[in-house]
């Protein structure tokens, strides 16, 4: 492990998902430890986008933005909001240049698939639809998030081709969740991995799910045309349960003709990039940004 990390390890709470309103509070607990961004660059709005119910997304608008990317929070499905994703969302503003809209979906298991799904899709054509009123070129539209967020995010990238919807430029997937099924080395041996392991991953479909059987826009992995779907920046941590589903993802996707970027990350585990201090956390951050602003930009 990465020295820098490693001296967090016995401050680094471990996710523990029996109880999601208790893990709710801890993770809300956890975000407000992180220094607050600066935010003088751009606004940041929050709206109510029209949907049964209505979806909470804040929209963060540095200046002179050409793109946007529809931003889905990590969690494990089962927590986080656009509250506790302030602080990443307005830095991968900040370092790309871009309009983030972070989304504040439905959460299991009080909503299961596809309730996060049917909100990212509606947030998705929403912001298509508006456009020049939040900014943006249409023609410039991503999709990213992190761990179970990066699940949505490729979820949302099939439903759209598919469903023939708005054109998606860019998928941004951070560690993403794409496979409810145990079968990788490393979703089988992380048993003991910090913050999140591979107990905790099958917990987190649980809630999910429920006794839904798994589809491609649940879990992406399980998809098998990939063809025609956006460029991708695929980013792992090496010590992390979704670590080999990611990379065998992101194969597949340049099987099938897509343009990938790969990026494993050593000596990180899942969810470490909120160790600020540490060098590679800066490094990974900044680098989400540089991957989206080059997408989305050029």
């Amino acid at each position: 492990m990465d020295p820098e990390l490693e001296a967090f390890i016995p401050l680094f709470p471990r996710a523990d998902l029996t109880d999601p309103v208790v893990e709710r509070k801890s993770f809300a607990e956890l975000a407000t430890a992180v220094p607050a961004p600066d935010t003088s660059g751009m606004e940041v709005e929050d709206h109510q986008v029209p949907g049964d119910p209505a979806v909470p997304v804040r929209v963060y608008r540095p200046h002179q933005a050409h793109g946007a990317v529809i931003w889905l929070h990590g969690g494990g499905f089962v927590m986080g909001d656009v509250d506790t994703e302030h602080p990443w969302a307005a830095r991968l503003a900040d370092s790309s240049g871009v309009v983030v809209i972070s989304v504040g979906y439905r959460l299991a298991p009080e909503h299961r698939f596809p309730a996060a799904l049917d909100d990212a899709y509606a947030v998705l054509t929403w912001a298509a639809g508006r456009a020049a009123e939040l900014g943006f070129d249409p023609e410039r539209i991503a999709v990213g998030g992190h761990s179970a967020g990066g699940g949505l995010a490729a979820g949302l990238a099939l439903r759209a081709r598919d469903e023939r919807g708005p054109r998606i430029r860019f998928q941004l997937l951070n560690q993403p969740g794409l496979d409810d099924r145990p079968e990788t080395w490393s979703r089988r041996n992380f048993t003991d991995t910090p913050w999140m392991n591979s107990d905790k991953v099958a917990a987190s479909w649980r809630h999910y799910l429920g006794s839904t059987p798994a589809t491609p826009y649940a879990a992406p992995a399980r998809a098998t045309d990939l063809t025609g779907l956006p460029p991708a920046y695929v980013a792992t941590a090496e010590l992390c349960p979704n670590r080999d589903e990611d990379i065998a993802y992101a194969l597949r996707l340049l099987q099938a003709g897509v343009s990938v970027e790969l990026h494993q990350w050593p000596g990180t585990f899942h969810g470490s990039q909120a160790i600020l201090s540490a060098d590679v956390s800066q490094r990974q951050i900044t680098e989400l940004g540089v991957a989206l602003r080059r997408a989305l930009t050029d």
